[in-house]
């Protein structure tokens, strides 16, 4: 947000804030949200990479095509187990998804 609209915004009595200030979340909260955020987009990236449909992937995990586009999207759902078995069954590394969350 640019810092015009952020002082017009102050000015009507709108705070500005961080989504971490916000829900009250912690640097462990944060650091969850984060990882399991750069497993969803890695879990897309070796998908696509692969040149599979979520429907493909479906078949290799043995479930939906709409449970892999929620864990695409880091569905509350979704654990973040479930996106690292995904991971692994889809070829990846362990180096791969350490590589994902640094």
């Amino acid at each position: 947000m640019d810092a015009k609209k952020l002082k017009r915004l102050e000015a009507a009595g709108w705070e500005a804030t961080t989504v971490q200030d916000f829900l009250h979340l912690d640097a462990a909260d944060m650091a969850y949200i984060e990882t399991k955020l750069a497993l969803s987009r890695r879990l897309r990236e070796v998908r696509e990479k692969n040149h599979l449909t979520q429907t493909a992937v479906a078949t290799v995990l043995k479930t939906s095509q709409s449970r892999v586009a929620k864990m695409e999207k880091a569905d509350p759902t979704v654990s973040v187990d479930l996106l690292m078995q995904a991971l692994f069954r889809l070829g990846a590394t362990r180096k791969d998804v350490a590589r994902a969350v640094a």
